[in-house]
Order: C-alpha cells, then sequence, then structure tokens
C-alpha cells in the first residue's frame, strides 16, 4: 500500500519543520496532544502558551468535515478546552456509517480572523502531474471545490513557479495578499514533492497582516517513499480510519510484512464476526471479500488481509497463528467458519505456505473444535497437490472438518458451500497430479513441430510485432500494437533463474525455434555465462554486469523484464529507455514510490515504450512469449492451454488473478490470445485502454475480458471507447472490490491502487456504466465464468471463432529439484547430519532452537555438548566443559603450535594459515595426549589390571604412559591448572573411578621421578571418561565410541586454537618482522665422512 493518511498533527509537524518559503508561517509547532492518560495541568507546564492563549480543540483521527459535526471547540481558555472534552473524550461518536471512540485530541492557539482572510488549497496527485487547487474563499462552507477551485497542473519533472499560481490561482485574491500566498504556495508544493506527499489539503489557510496560519490540515504520504524519506519522516505512525481500532495483531503483521521480502496484511472488521479469511493474493483477497458481503455475510466478516510473494513456511505459520488466535477467543452460536482461499499462484509454493498454515492448525486445534470452525480451502499453482493433501490429512487427523478443493472448483464456489448457500460435494473431483502433465503418453520419441502459430480463428500467416511508428516533429512516439511474437528476444534484469528457466521451457512447449531470453543483466558480479535447460539439453545464456554491453550484443532484443528492487527499479528502468531498440519494459517489483513510476511513465510515453507494471507479475501470448512468472509452473501452462493461442485476450490489474483468468478462460472457451497483468498500483506503467484498444486492433482477438478493480477511473475509457464505437469486439468485464461500500469505514486492500477516493471510483459505480455502455458484466465474479462461456459461444455459433482440434505439444522434462519436491524421485543424500539444521525460520542445535539455546542460559559447555555430544549435558558438565578450554587457551609461546604459529604470522600471513600451522602441530608429542591418555587408562582399569601392573607393563612394552610427565611441573611445584580442574572434579562428579586410578598411577610415576606427574592433558583426558560414563546421558559404549572418534583432542584444539589466535594478533599489533633462528643457536654438523 503506498498512499496512507497521516495524523493532522504529523502532518503540521512535517509542514512546520521542513518548509522552505519567504512567506511567514505562524504559529510553528505550537500544538499539543490530548488522549485518556493526558493530565492538562502538566501539559500546561510543558506547552506554557496553553495558559495564556485562547484556544481551539479538535479530535485528530482522520474526521472528515469536523466543523460541520460540531467537534471543533474555538476561542476557549484552558478550563474551557477541559470542560469542552468532558463530554467528549473516550466517548462513542458517529460519523457518516462509521462508530468510533474519541480518544486523540489537538489543542492549537486561536487565530483571530475575519472571514475574507479564509481561503482553501490542496495538492493532490495525478497520474500526469499534481493538481494544486485553490479557492479565494475556505471555511466549513467551501462547498464543492472540484466545481469552485482554480487547478493548476504541475506536470510530471515540472517546477512551480510564483508566476504561474499568482496568474491561474490568485486572479480573486486581493492584492495585498497574493505575494504571500504565492511564496507560500511554492514552498509548500516543494515540500509537496520533497517529503513524497500524495494529498494535502488545508482548510482554512487564514493569511493576516500578520503572516499565514494553517489551520485544519489532511494529508497523506507515499508509505513506499520510507527508504527515502526516513531521515525527515522518522519514525510515522499511520492511525486506522475512525471506527476501525488499532489492533495489536495488526501492527504485528504490519512488522511481520515489513522484515518479509512477502506481502502479509490483516485488518480487523468485526473481531466477533463468525466469517473469517485467510486469503491468498491482493485480488484474490478482495474477490473473496466481494463475494462474502454479496451473499450476505457483511455483518459477520471478520477481517481482511493477504499472504502472498512466496511468504516462508514459518512466515505463514505466523500469519496463520495469528488469525487462529483472533477466530477463538469469542465463541459464537452458529459457529465458525475459516476460508483459506486464493487463485492459482504464479510462482509461490503452495505446499511450503500451507505446511506453515497445517502447523498452526495443530496447535490450535482444541480451541478450534470448542469454537466449532470449519475450514475451506480452495487453492492452486506450484505444488498445490501437496498442499492440498498435507491440508486434508490434517483434517483427518485432528477431527477438524476441513473441505478441501483445487483448480477444478471455482475460486470462490467455497464461500457459498460455507455459507450454506451450495451443498458441499462429497468426494470432489481430484485435478491431476503435476507429474502427469509431463510424461508424454506418445510412443513417438521426436519433438512435434509447431502446430499451432496463429489463432484458432485466423489464418496462420507469418505474425510479427508491429514496431512503433517514428515520430514527427518532437511528438511522442506511437507505442506497437503487438507487443510480442514468436520471435521476441528479451534481456532479464536480476538473477532470476527460476523464472528464466520457466521461460525457457514455456518457449520450448511452444515449440519456439530459439529461447526468448538472450541476456541477463546483473551488476552484482563480472561477466559471465549462466548454465539453463533447452529442452533435454542444456544451454548457456550470458550474464553481463552492465546494461550497455548487453544491449550491444544483443541488438535483436526489444523487451527488458526488471526483476529489480523497489529501490533499484526506477534508475535502471530509466537507464533502459536509453536505449532505442527496447519497446517493452515489464517492471515486476512492488512498493516504488509513485513518484518515480510517474517519472517511468512519462519517459516511456516520449519514447513510445509500452510499460508493463509495476507491482505486476507480467503477461503472456500463448504460443510466443510469457514474461517471468506469469502463467506459473509448467503444469499450469499445460492445463490452461498457453502453449497455444486461442481467441479470448484478458487485462487484469492483479497476477494470481490474471492466472485465475487463465483458468477460467481455458475452461469456458477455445483459450487465451493474450493476457496482461498491468499491476496493482495506483499508476500502472500502460492502463486497461492501452491494452483493451491493443486487442480490439488484432484480429487473432475475437473478444475481451476485462478483470478491473475499485480505484482510479480508468475504466470509464473504456465505457467511453464502447460508446464512441472505438471497440465493436465483446467485452466481458467486471470490477472487483464491490464489498467496500458496505463497509462502515474505509479499507484499503491488498494493491495500492484498491482505493475509492470519490463514489465514481467504487466498483459498484464502475460495473453499473460498464453495464449501461453495453460490456457483458456478470452479477459477481462468481457468475464471471459463465458469462464468458455465453459470449464465445455466440461467437462460435455466429462463425466468428472456428475452434480448431488440439495437438500434444512437445514434452519438457521436470528439473530434478522440483521431481523431488513433488516426491516423484528419491536419491541418497550426499551428507548426513544430526546435530543442526538450519533450513527453518531458527537455527537448531541438535533439536535445541537457538532462542532456547540463550534462554536455557547453557553457556559454551552447554553449546559445544550439543553440537559435539548430542545431548543437554547437567551444567556441572557445561562448567567443567568450559574450564577445560580455559586452563588449555595458553602456555606460553615456546611451545611448538604456538611458534608455529607466530612464525607464520611475522612471515605476512593471514590469521587463518598462521592458526592452521599452529594446529598442524598438534599430536601425541604435543596437546593430542588427551585421547591417548584416556585409552590408555581407560583399557588398563577396564581390563582390572592394578596401577603397578599397568606402569610395569607400559615399561616392559617400551611405551610412554600418555597424560604422565611435565618438562616444569613436578609433585614438588604442582600445576595450578591440574589442582583447579581436580578439585571441581572431585567435588560435582558423581563419580571418579578412572580419575582416582590415574592419581594412583602418578602416586607410583612420582615415586621414581618428581615431574612424571598427571599433567594437564592426562587429567582432562580421563576425566573427561568419568564424565561420559557417569553423567546419565550415554551408554558405556556411546561414551567409548566418543573416546575412540577422537572427541577429546578437540578440547585442546578448541582451547589452544584461542591461544593462537591471541599470538597472531599480539604479532600483528607488535609489528613484528620476519622471524629468522640465530645462528648462534643452531648447530651445524657436517655428515661424518666429510669432517674426518
Amino acid at each position: 500500500m503506498s498512499a496512507k493518511a497521516i495524523s493532522e498533527q504529523t502532518g503540521k509537524e512535517f509542514l512546520y519543520k521542513h518548509i522552505c518559503t519567504s512567506a511567514p508561517v505562524q504559529n510553528r509547532f505550537r500544538y499539543a496532544n490530548v488522549t485518556p492518560e493526558t493530565d492538562l495541568d502538566r501539559l500546561a507546564q510543558e506547552h506554557s502558551w496553553l495558559l495564556t492563549e485562547r484556544l481551539v480543540v479538535k479530535p485528530d483521527q482522520l474526521i472528515k468535515r469536523r466543523g460541520k459535526l460540531g467537534l471543533v471547540g474555538v476561542n476557549l481558555d484552558l478550563n474551557g478546552v477541559r470542560e469542552w472534552l468532558k463530554p467528549r473524550l473516550m466517548k462513542e461518536t458517529v460519523v457518516g456509517k462509521a462508530k468510533g471512540v474519541l480518544k486523540n485530541f489537538l489543542i492549537e492557539p486561536f487565530v483571530p480572523h475575519k472571514q475574507e482572510e479564509e481561503f482553501y488549497m490542496c495538492i493532490y496527485a495525478a497520474r500526469e502531474g499534481d493538481y494544486v487547487l485553490f479557492h479565494h474563499e475556505g471555511g466549513v462552507d467551501v462547498g464543492d471545490v472540484d466545481a469552485k477551485a482554480k487547478k493548476l497542473l504541475i506536470g510530471v519533472d515540472e517546477k512551480i513557479s510564483e508566476e504561474s499560481v499568482t496568474k491561474q490561482l490568485l486572479s480573486h485574491v486581493p492584492n495585498d495578499k497574493r505575494l504571500i500566498l504565492a511564496q507560500f504556495i511554492v514552498g509548500l508544493f516543494n515540500l509537496y514533492e520533497d517529503l513524497f506527499f500524495t494529498y494535502l489539503e488545508i482548510n482554512p489557510l487564514v493569511v493576516t497582516k500578520d503572516g499565514v496560519y494553517v489551520l485544519d490540515m489532511a494529508a497523506k504520504i507515499d508509505a513506499t517513499a520510507d527508504y527515502i524519506c526516513k531521515a525527515k519522516w522518522g519514525d510515522v505512525e499511520f492511525p486506522p480510519p475512525f471506527g476501525r481500532e488499532a489492533y495489536p495483531e495488526e501492527a504485528y503483521i504490519a512488522d511481520l510484512d515489513a522484515k518479509s521480502g512477502a506481502s502479509l496484511k490483516l485488518t480487523l472488521l468485526n473481531p466477533q464476526g463468525r466469517i473469517w479469511t485467510m486469503v491468498a493474493g491482493g485480488g484474490a483477497s478482495v474477490v473473496y471479500s466481494d463475494t462474502i458481503c454479496d451473499l450476505g455475510g457483511v455483518d459477520e466478516l471478520a477481517n481482511y488481509g493477504e499472504y502472498s510473494g512466496a511468504p516462508s513456511e514459518q512466515q505463514t505459520y505466523d500469519y496463520a497463528k495469528t488469525i487462529l488466535s483472533l477466530m477463538t477467543r469469542e465463541k459464537h452460536a452458529d459457529g465458525k467458519v475459516l476460508i483459506i482461499g486464493g487463485s492459482i499462484a504464479n510462482f509461490t509454493n503452495v505446499a511450503a505456505t500451507f505446511k506453515g498454515i497445517v502447523r498452526a492448525i495443530r496447535d490450535y486445534q482444541v480451541p478450534l473444535k470448542e469454537h466449532e470452525v470449519t475450514i475451506f480451502v480452495r487453492r492452486g499453482g506450484p505444488n498445490y497437490q501437496e498442499g492440498l493433501r498435507v491440508m486434508g490429512e490434517v483434517g483427518k487427523t485432528t477431527g477438524i472438518p476441513i473441505h478441501v478443493f483445487g483448480t477444478e472448483t471455482h475460486m470462490t464456489a467455497i464461500v457459498g458451500m460455507a455459507l450454506g448457500h451450495r451443498p458441499i460435494p462429497n468426494q470432489p473431483p481430484v485435478a491431476a497430479h503435476t507429474a502427469n502433465f509431463l510424461l508424454n503418453s506418445s510412443s513417438s520419441q521426436s519433438t512435434p513441430g509447431s502446430t499451432r502459430t496463429a489463432s484458432f480463428s485466423e489464418n496462420r500467416g507469418k505474425a510479427e510485432s508491429s514496431p512503433a511508428k517514428k515520430a514527427k516533429n518532437g511528438a511522442p512516439v506511437a507505442k506497437a500494437t503487438t507487443l510480442f511474437s514468436k520471435h521476441t528476444k528479451s534481456i532479464v534484469w536480476g538473477m532470476q533463474t527460476r523464472a528464466v528457466q520457466g521461460m525457457l521451457d514455456f518457449d520450448y512447449v511452444c515449440s519456439r525455434d530459439e529461447p526468448s531470453v538472450a541476456a541477463m543483466v546483473y551488476p552484482f558480479t563480472g561477466d559471465h555465462k549462466q548454465k539453463f535447460y533447452w529442452g533435454h539439453k542444456e544451454i548457456l545464456i550470458p550474464v553481463y554486469k552492465n546494461m550497455s554491453d548487453a544491449m550491444k550484443k544483443h541488438a535483436d532484443v526489444d523487451v527488458l523484464i526488471s526483476f529489480a528492487s523497489l529501490r533499484s527499479a526506477f534508475d535502471s528502468t530509466m537507464e533502459t529507455m536509453q536505449y532505442p531498440q527496447i519497446r517493452t519494459i515489464a517492471i515486476i517489483a512492488e512498493g516504488i514510490p509513485e513518484a518515480h513510476t510517474r517519472k517511468i511513465i512519462k519517459a516511456a510515453d516520449e519514447k513510445g515504450v509500452t510499460i508493463i507494471g509495476p507491482a505486476t507479475v507480467g503477461g503472456i501470448k500463448p504460443g510466443c512469449f510469457k514474461i517471468g512468472n506469469t502463467g506459473g509452473m509448467l503444469d499450469n501452462i499445460l492445463a490452461s492451454k498457453l502453449y497455444r493461442p486461442g481467441s479470448v485476450a484478458y487485462v487484469s490489474r492483479s497476477g494470481g488473478m490474471s492466472n485465475e483468468l487463465n483458468n477460467i478462460i481455458s475452461r469456458t472457451t477455445d483459450g487465451v490470445f493474450e493476457g496482461v497483468a498491468i499491476g496493482g498500483d495506483r499508476y500502472p506503467g500502460s492502463v486497461f485502454t492501452d491494452h483493451v484498444l491493443r486487442y480490439h486492433d488484432t484480429p487473432g482477438v475475437k473478444m475481451i475480458v476485462v478483470l478491473g478493480e475499485i480505484g482510479g477511473t480508468e475504466e470509464y475509457k473504456i465505457c467511453q471507447a464502447i460508446k464512441q464505437g472505438r471497440i465493436t469486439k465483446p467485452v466481458v468485464c467486471w470490477c472487483i472490490g464491490t464489498c467496500a461500500t458496505m463497509f462502515a469505514s474505509e479499507v484499503q486492500f491488498g494493491h495500492a491502487g484498491a482505493c475509492a477516493n470519490q463514489a465514481s471510483e467504487t466498483a459498484v459505480a464502475k460495473n453499473k456504466a460498464l453495464k449501461e455502455a453495453g460490456a457483458f458484466v456478470p452479477k459477481s465474479f462468481d457468475e464471471l465464468g459463465e458469462i464468458i462461456k455465453c459470449v464465445y459461444d455466440d461467437l462460435v455459433t455466429k462463425g466468428v471463432i472456428q475452434p480448431a482440434p488440439e495437438m500434444p505439444p512437445p514434452t519438457v522434462p521436470m528439473d530434478y529439484s522440483w521431481a523431488r519436491e513433488l516426491g516423484l524421485i528419491r536419491k541418497p543424500a550426499s551428507f548426513m547430519t544430526s546435530i543442526c539444521d538450519e533450513r527453518g525460520q531458527e537455527l537448531i542445535y541438535a533439536g535445541m532452537p537457538i532462542t532456547e539455546v540463550f534462554k536455557s542460559e547453557i553457556g559454551l559447555g552447554g553449546t559445544l555438548g550439543l553440537l559435539w555430544f548430542q545431548r543437554r549435558l547437567p551444567r556441572y558438565a557445561c562448567q567443567f566443559i568450559e574450564m577445560c578450554l580455559m586452563v588449555t587457551a595458553d602456555h606460553g609461546p615456546a611451545v611448538s603450535g604456538a611458534h608455529n604459529t607466530i612464525v607464520c604470522a611475522r612471515a605476512g600471513k593471514d590469521l587463518i594459515s598462521s592458526l592452521t600451522s599452529g594446529l598442524l602441530t598438534i599430536g601425541d608429542r604435543f596437546g593430542g595426549a588427551l585421547d591417548a591418555a584416556a585409552k590408555q587408562f581407560s583399557k588398563a582399569f577396564d581390563s582390572g589390571i592394578l596401577p603397578m601392573e599397568f606402569v610395569n607393563k607400559m615399561k616392559k612394552d617400551g611405551k610412554l604412559i600418555m597424560g604422565i610427565g611435565h618438562r616444569v611441573k613436578s609433585i614438588n611445584n604442582p600445576d595450578m591448572r591440574v589442582q583447579i580442574l581436580k578439585d571441581f572434579v572431585k567435588q560435582h562428579f558423581p563419580s571418579t573411578q578412572l580419575l582416582d586410578y590415574a592419581l594412583d598411577v602418578e602416586k607410583i610415576t612420582t615415586s621414581k621421578k618428581p615431574n612424571l606427574i598427571l599433567n594437564v592433558d592426562g587429567f582432562i583426558g580421563v576425566a573427561f571418561v568419568d564424565l561420559l560414563r557417569t553423567c546419565g546421558g550415554f551408554t558405556r559404549d556411546e561414551a567409548d565410541e566418543f573416546v575412540e572418534i577422537g572427541a577429546l583432542n578437540g578440547i585442546f584444539v578448541l582451547g589452544r586454537s584461542m591461544g593462537f589466535i591471541g599470538h597472531y594478533l599480539d604479532q600483528k599489533r607488535l609489528r613484528q618482522g620476519l622471524y629468522r633462528h640465530p645462528w648462534d643457536d643452531i648447530s651445524y654438523v657436517l655428515p661424518e665422512h666429510m669432517s674426518m
């Protein structure tokens, strides 16, 4: 959503802080906010002017015409304000159809003035630029300003001037006020542009001898420009429309949406309602709300919302559990229904999103059954069969009634079932599995040639794209009638390999001679080639860092498909239009600021370039070309017969609904000739009539389908064209969003442009006008397919359309990754792991989520226990591990490992190389005694031989006892590291049998030589065996296995790595030069035969 209303206080704060004008703006920052928690006496201390000036008080809750409603207190002192607020603050009030509580008020200084000093002004955005409205009479009785006010259009990229303002707007203003007003209006307009306002109204604007006063103000800003204006806006709060409370759950979902690349929306309409929805897709969410309201459910509709844009399983889970939590708080006498609906997805993995919903249903199965919730599901798209299967399965296992339907069922049929208006089929027809479409039943191994290159109803002549006509005398270049042909070549901006592969598979199944993607542009890597499949064989597609290189080397390209992000889409699109070869640009990104989009539109109109988008999935021309993910995956392409042209062309705003139209049209007619989703923004790059007129002028198109939407007035141009005879082909049209007029408060639907600012922009008004103009308009979306079929059958009867026989398309092998996703194949994994899983929303260590790791405060020792031993160890064991790491961290620079690290660091090597050099010295002679000591002592103890027998045996075998002996320390000069560990182990370990055995061995060895003590390596080795055997977490076999596979040496390696890194950093910090060993510390010995 782009244009969002802000409070009057926020709007005035922006104005006072950022306006740049020589007009004296008075009362800057002189306002105070009052809520139920406000102490007026304290407020007066913070704003001393409240005690000295006359005041105005009014609610600041997006209420229009407050003066007419008696909601403005004028010329009061602070006590008067207090008395005025008493009957109003926290009291329920009706404004129009909306009923709400007044709880946020604004107090400002009262401005004494005459009626003739009041003016009206407004700035609002339109496709062609920004209109400045001005009327020399303002105030509550201003009346119909659209009819009265003077207008000045400031075109896109044009500048406002005081001269134009004075000449066109201020002719009825007294001479002494013209200059100050012109200065203020210019400053205000520049502020409006700079801070990305989309609407700014001041009424009245008062001009006295002292200067300019902004009395009442209403404003909207383009929320998508947050990344540009954050420094100036700060953290903006967008209040809900009056009559609808701001719920914490809405804020939670908005926060999820802001952190996600997907789209997650939630608006609570009636939390006590029995009809709840969880709909995928911006357009589909509106259609479901329409259908619920059409069938009489408006008073019971609890929420509006949507999830789309391929949210992850975790994101869908978070969204679903929020809905389920809300709907299971209050019981309803008739039980409740949850409608999990959606159109046919283009690229969202339905199974992945449904797994998130299924998790939420399992978590809430008890309250769902207590509240008698029945769930109805309808969905299509990639892997939808698996999604429907798991959804049906959870219904059986939990006992919750869940009715599941796929693409064989009309999209909104489940609404009628849920509301009791149509029967629920006992056994719905099962759609074919994805794989069935991709296996050729023919025994022929050859790939069929092009069987259907033209529409069913036209001659199969060569269909080339019609080039844009050259402009004369600097006039705008005319745009092409035919955007795509079987020979269209494109460049894809962005590393969207899945979308490109989908385009190539579509090309192949359409029997194109060559791929439609000539190259890719990706500025974040160097030039290289990317591997893709063309049917059965692999091909390479070049990827360029710079667009100029791509254009030079691919002069036959005339389409650019931009997957650039919302932040880079504007710059990359403007750059693209510098190359005259590009005639069509599809902009996929959602959330591009409207001001940027309008600049793109202006440049495109001047250059004769057709823009599809922004906020679109693209478009498709069956048998010829498809944009990115349009049409979904190959199974849907084949099911909807999009591999060959039909006779019906459509245009839609919604990408998801365009795929639903593909399905409806393929089931009711001979198929789609061409379809375009122009995008859900307020200002799409091309509008309905651009495409409808193209279709009308295309011989292969015999009928046209338009899926319009609430908001904007573009559909009226279709009415006008039909009335004027410019369009004579049958047009079937339906505008979604009819439910909006039934809601008490304003609802912003999923698409940015889906909001009516006046009566003519409502879906109801547009449907009525279209029907009166002669378009075929159904009673509801439910009947859209029937109307399309009726019109099509009539054209067939008249001979306008002559259906052709079906021919099988070529088969395309399924990608390995997708076949595995569908469960069609299996393959042994190359790796197995049992300690960590990073695939979900949260990292998991041995089954323990990372958040739980921190909450439990298990520390580094506990984390090591999870990752090394797959156990949650007792606290004393975690502490012991950490102590071992501390005592083994370093033992000075003289030991071999530290020495090697230092020499390597001084040779100029990096940290990793220096650390590795030190680690490579660890072995039986240095540091590796932990494992060896543990093994030797364990074997001796387990075999039952006495300590003296063990010592004598090792001496007889000529072997050293690992872990015994120290170069410096002795029985008389004990190693304090060992003493610290011994005290801890004796205090906390349940049993220390092996340690006691080793200490008995030490008594024997030190009696012979005092430095033959149990050293730190030996102590850790035997103590760790005691820990593994007695802590209760391991069997004897498991404990022995960890010793055998070298786990204990890992303690020394991990601990000593800390010291080695310290030595590396120390040498770098001391800037030590290359180490060379001194000659006098080397004994040069010649071979014996040479020294004689």
